[in-house]
């Protein structure tokens, strides 16, 4: 059993979203100031740790999230611990990608002894029934009470794996679900000492192509002469392509002989990949993708932003996608 760490110490580190959005002449927008009310909001209230607090720079709606914020918030998260003497963070920050920063985290942050928690609200703080008070209460109360190492993610009272979690509703209370995704895959024997979250890494260029019925391999063509490094290929069902276009096969083969990492996953809900179960997927594998097993979007775009932004030579990272890192395919 994974061993628990009761925070005394928490770094609050702030990027924007909704939770502490103000309304602008333009709609609501990310405003600055954020900690004095968050203070006033929690003033009074007993089972809270100590807590400091971090304004990223910029403050960002989540739309506007990139892999180069990432690398911001990897470096701020060790400079909490290593620095600050914080023994756990809070993220704070929009829902629209918090899935996918979560889940990119829970790569970013490979070999760090303390536990990350996200979370944020879906209507800002200081609104009538906002759900902004209850998630940074509950966020401080779950780290206060003791977590395992790693990224979890929190939202009205539930800790979620952001390696299975997906936003799946624009409103309400409950908008992230975690997912019945397929595991079962074994932990990686070995980790290059590259993947540790002390040492630095480049933000990685991986696009994401989903499968139509008459899907035009002009698209996957274009995909790979834009510089892409890696492809999310989102297949049908458990993972089946259109095999009898030779054009499309072509572009994969194609893709492998460039060095770009093509992953497949499926666009169903729950399941995964079984790229061996139908010749339309078997195909597949024979002109080099790899399969993603039960990831999500968010779990393998994390993923590939790692093993490709770490400097990994291809080899390497064809090999590790397929391995369990930090129960992405558990």
């Amino acid at each position: 059993m994974a061993t628990v760490h009761p925070a005394r110490k928490i770094m609050v580190l702030y990027t924007g979203g909704t939770i502490g959005m103000q309304a602008g002449a333009n709609g609501l927008a990310p405003a600055s100031g954020f900690e004095q009310r968050m203070r006033e909001q929690l003033a009074g209230l007993t089972g809270i740790p100590l807590w400091h607090f971090r304004e990223m720079q910029p403050l960002i709606d989540s739309a506007n999230m990139t892999p180069h914020y990432w690398q911001r918030l990897r470096e701020a998260v060790i400079d909490a611990v290593d620095v600050q003497g914080c023994d756990a963070a809070l993220i704070l920050h929009g829902t629209d990608t918090l899935a996918y920063s979560a889940a990119a985290m829970s790569f970013q942050l490979l070999g760090l002894d303390a536990p990350v928690l996200f979370t944020g609200s879906m209507l800002p703080a200081g609104v009538a029934d906002s759900d902004a008070g209850e998630n940074l209460l509950g966020a401080l109360q779950a780290l206060a009470g003791g977590l395992p190492s790693g990224v979890q993610l929190y939202f009205h009272g539930e800790l979620l794996d952001p390696l299975r979690t997906a936003k799946v509703r624009s409103f309400g209370r409950h908008p992230f679900v975690q997912l019945k995704r397929f595991g079962g895959a074994m932990p990686a024997d070995h980790l290059p000492a590259k993947l540790d979250c002390r040492q630095p890494k480049q933000p990685a260029s991986v696009a994401v192509l989903p499968l139509v019925p008459g899907f035009n391999s002009n698209l996957l063509h274009t995909v790979l002469d834009s510089g892409a490094q890696g492809l999310i290929l989102e297949c049908f069902g458990s993972g089946t392509g259109p095999a009898d276009n030779p054009d499309f096969l072509a572009a994969l083969a194609q893709a492998q002989a460039k060095g770009v990492v093509v992953v497949a996953i499926t666009q169903c809900h729950e399941g995964g990949v079984e790229l061996d179960v139908y010749e339309a997927g078997s195909r597949l594998r024979q002109v080099g993708v790899l399969s993603g097993g039960g990831m999500t979007r968010e779990a393998v775009f994390g993923k590939l932003q790692l093993l490709l932004g770490a400097g990994l030579p291809t080899e390497d990272v064809r090999h590790l996608i397929e391995q369990d890192l930090c129960g992405e395919l558990r």
